[in-house]
């Protein structure tokens, strides 16, 4: 399916993996309204800037009024936009990142409720995050168990599950539909340093802490040996390419099926930070150096396990994100190379 000219909001539209959706929805032959207020990257340029269907909005999601006239005439909305950051991110602003997430969700479901009643949306599909499964108990974890284990305990998780559940309240009360994502781990090129992150000493190399894939990446970059790692190095995660993330979330748009459900969008792939660590070193290095490591203190909220079970995304939807660690990385390493070199990351 397409967009066959419809007409979407997609909210944080300046950012990482809103970066790859809009794209992949002006490929796709959908009109696309955009805002973002620059508050996470600073100003930023894209690729898909001066795009004839594209259109921008230098705004914020709180805004209600504003939120209203941009997704007055929208048939779709994508709510995107949110507080987000590393590990490091969840603890320096544990009340920001819930206060603030939840005004843009409260003003993008009052938006989407009036759109749906006064206007012609016909559907909200909200991004939540893999980290409403936190203290999950089941591996592979299905759709669902987010309601049956142990809430998140950090204020991040749970602010997403939150999330969840303005998606469900808005369709019991006022029947607006929805889709609710929830991306794992992604993985691209785009993520740069956020404003406002605190740089901290990891060995001899500072970073404003982000993301496992571009931290680890900078700190091989930079000829750091060994190379320090948070934890043992055991802990399992699921990285799924932004461009596949871009597809399961149009798959969620579009398809019938996705309608009032929810989806684990990831690849099935398993790496634990160590394989990861591993991988990259060898792809920098080349044969070069031998691998060493040494383990940091972990961070509190550093989960051990976090797997997918994608059976409900593959079977309803028919999609899989494909692309393979080793791919990634081959994109994802010279991109940082070089925003080191610009002093951008």
């Amino acid at each position: 399916m397409t967009g066959n000219g419809a007409k979407i909001l997609v909210t944080g539209s300046a950012g990482f993996i809103a970066g790859y959706l809009v794209e992949e929805l002006l490929e796709n032959g959908y009109t696309v309204v955009g805002i973002d207020n620059y508050s996470k990257y600073g100003r930023v340029t894209k690729s898909y800037d001066q795009h004839p269907r594209y259109s921008f909005t230098e705004g914020d999601c709180r805004d209600v009024s504003l939120m209203k006239d941009l997704v007055k005439g929208c048939d779709h909305f994508v709510a995107c936009a949110a507080r987000i950051g590393g590990i490091s991110y969840f603890h320096e602003y544990a009340y920001d990142l819930l206060a603030d997430n939840e005004r843009i969700l409260a003003s993008s479901f009052d938006a989407g409720i009036w759109a749906f009643r006064e206007s012609q949306l016909k559907k909200i599909t909200v991004l939540s995050s893999s980290m409403v499964f936190e203290n999950a108990t089941v591996f592979p974890t299905p759709e669902g168990h987010e309601r049956t284990c142990p809430p998140p305990s950090s204020t991040y998780g749970f602010q997403k599950l939150a999330c969840e559940y303005f998606a469900r309240g808005a369709f019991e009360q006022y029947k607006l539909p929805y889709t609710i994502v929830r991306p794992f781990n992604c993985v691209g090129t785009g993520e740069r340093r956020a404003l406002g992150g605190a740089e901290i000493m990891s060995g001899n190399v500072k970073l404003a802490m982000s993301h496992v894939v571009p931290d680890l990446v900078q700190k091989v970059l930079k000829g750091q040996d060994p190379l320090h790692i948070l934890g043992e190095g055991d802990q399992v995660r699921h990285y799924t390419y932004g461009g596949d993330l871009a597809k399961g979330i149009r798959a969620c748009v579009e398809h019938p099926m996705a309608l009032n459900q929810d989806f684990n969008v990831s690849t099935a792939e398993s790496s634990s930070v160590l394989e990861l660590a591993r991988a990259i070193w060898n792809k920098v290095h080349q044969g070069r150096k031998n691998f060493n490591f040494v383990s940091d203190a972990p961070y509190e909220y550093d989960v051990q396990r976090r797997v997918p079970d994608i059976t409900k995304t593959t079977q309803l939807l028919g999609f899989e994100a494909t692309t393979s660690l080793d791919t990634m990385l081959d994109e994802v390493i010279p991109w940082i190379k070089n925003e080191i070199t610009e002093g951008t990351i």
